[in-house]
């Protein structure tokens, strides 16, 4: 999958906010296919636009085009990123507010508290953060396999019947 089509799909998402744009997604994304690797234990790589596997067991190497599995992940990794960014612009020590309500002469004025703001966003981060968290596990629990087989699976087994303990025993 290429770079461009993972950001427009992001930007898309997050209904086309005003404070970032696609380039900049793009850019993003290329630039942490390395923490990609390392979540998930692979090889891939930026050519162009494009992010490609490198495998580099076969002769000769091949390089195969990112999978939606892996642009998943790589999607939530961005959500992630987000969620982080704006928890910077909101509980930055600039935008902290001592007041929060204001009444005078029967009127009264209320700011959003922004304290609550930044925990809803926490909230929704953390969320996001265990989401990842799901979707690195069942993606390398999928491409796993296993290293020993116990036992002989060659042969089938022959085990006796004990009438006391079979279920399925036909009584009539």
């Amino acid at each position: 999958m290429n770079a461009d089509t993972i950001a427009t799909e992001i930007f898309t998402e997050l209904g086309s906010p005003s404070s970032t744009t696609e380039v900049a997604i793009s850019y993003w994304l290329k630039a942490n296919v390395a923490a990609l690797n390392s979540l998930i234990n692979s090889t891939y790589t930026v050519a162009g636009g494009a992010i490609t596997y490198q495998d580099t067991s076969t002769t000769p190497a091949t390089e195969t085009a990112m999978t939606t599995n892996e642009a998943a992940i790589l999607k939530k990794m961005y959500y992630v990123y987000d969620y982080d960014n704006k928890l910077r612009n909101i509980l930055g020590a600039s935008s902290w507010d001592s007041v929060v309500e204001i009444s005078d002469a029967g009127t009264r004025v209320r700011k959003v508290n922004k304290s609550e703001i930044g925990k809803t966003l926490h909230q929704a981060k953390i969320e996001e953060q265990k989401q990842l968290n799901d979707l690195v596990a069942a993606y390398k629990l999928k491409n796993s396999s296993p290293i020993q087989v116990a036992g002989d699976d060659t042969v089938e087994g022959n085990w006796p019947v004990y009438p006391h303990y079979d279920r399925t025993l036909n009584k009539y």
